[in-house]
């Protein structure tokens, strides 16, 4: 059966998003996601007629041909799905790559403790008190980059940052000497009220922007900048509290996952980590 694409369905599919209050990033993604296939069907066929034969080329071109990773693929054939779904054209659907879980956090994406203390001590070598205490907060709280607008002059004298995210709300703790930090750096700039992290005009920072400056960092902090953005403090954070207390359900209502396996995959080890804890074994004698 032959389906038509049109912006007419796109737009009303992106009004039925902002109704089930998805977070106008998640929308914008899904509405992306839509309009790659639209684009592949009118480069292979010169209109937008979808059908399951071309879905299915479509899912082996974004992953064969434009070497996406197999993750990626995934996101986008969901972001598809859910589309065809909200159309009830549940003919279309199409099955993702199945992944075998990794038993390992890749090397290159996981940074230690120790890097990260090497880029605050560059941001603080620069003067960059906003990039610092960014880096501290997320990774003292385990909070999402786009969360940090959350965190304001209220929410430092009660110790507690209230976040909205996809319509859940949770509490995140700071600490004593966090709270302290940013009261005072909130002090210097004259903020009295509303946003700690805000530009000159009042708006949250872009996370783009924080993403970017983090990255001038590496360099002369001698840390990998394929290590570097903002998530991997929240993952650096769940690694930390993980190493203290090996609970995955209280680290996972902390970190606001729905999924405890999300969790899981937060909190993996290095192959090197596990290298290690196996020659502590001893379980290899001496070749005789």
């Amino acid at each position: 059966m032959e389906r038509s694409i049109t912006e007419e369905l796109l737009e009303q599919y992106r009004r039925s998003l902002y109704s089930e209050e998805k977070s106008p990033l998640t929308i914008k993604k899904y509405i992306r996601d839509v309009r790659k296939l639209m684009k592949y069907a009118a480069e292979t066929q010169d209109n937008f007629i979808i059908t399951k034969e071309l879905v299915i080329t479509f899912k082996d071109k974004l992953y064969n041909h434009d070497h996406y990773k197999i993750e990626s693929v995934n996101s986008i054939l969901e972001a598809v799905n859910r589309f065809f779904e909200h159309m009830e054209w549940y003919e279309l659907r199409i099955k993702p790559y199945r992944v075998q879980r990794e038993s390992f956090t890749p090397e290159e994406r996981y940074m230690n403790k120790e890097e990260y203390q090497r880029l605050l001590a560059e941001a603080k070598s620069r003067g960059k008190k906003r990039l610092y205490l960014i880096m501290e907060t997320l990774a003292s709280t385990g909070m999402r980059v786009s969360e940090i607008s959350y965190v304001t002059v209220q929410a430092l004298k009660t110790g507690v940052v209230e976040v909205n995210n996809k319509g859940k709300i949770r509490k995140v703790l700071l600490t004593k000497k966090m709270r302290m930090q940013l009261s005072r750096y909130a002090e210097e700039q004259g903020i009295s009220e509303g946003i700690i992290f805000c530009t000159r005009t009042g708006k949250p920072v872009d996370r783009t922007n924080i993403w970017k400056e983090m990255k001038e960092l590496c360099e002369s902090a001698g840390v990998e900048k394929s290590k570097v953005f903002p998530h991997s403090l929240r993952r650096l954070f769940a690694r930390s509290l993980y190493k203290v207390q090996k609970d995955l359900a209280k680290i996972a209502d902390i970190l606001g996952h729905s999924n405890i396996e999300t969790t899981r995959r937060y909190v993996r080890e290095t192959s090197s980590e596990h290298q290690k804890l196996l020659e502590r074994l001893h379980l290899v004698g001496g070749y005789w």
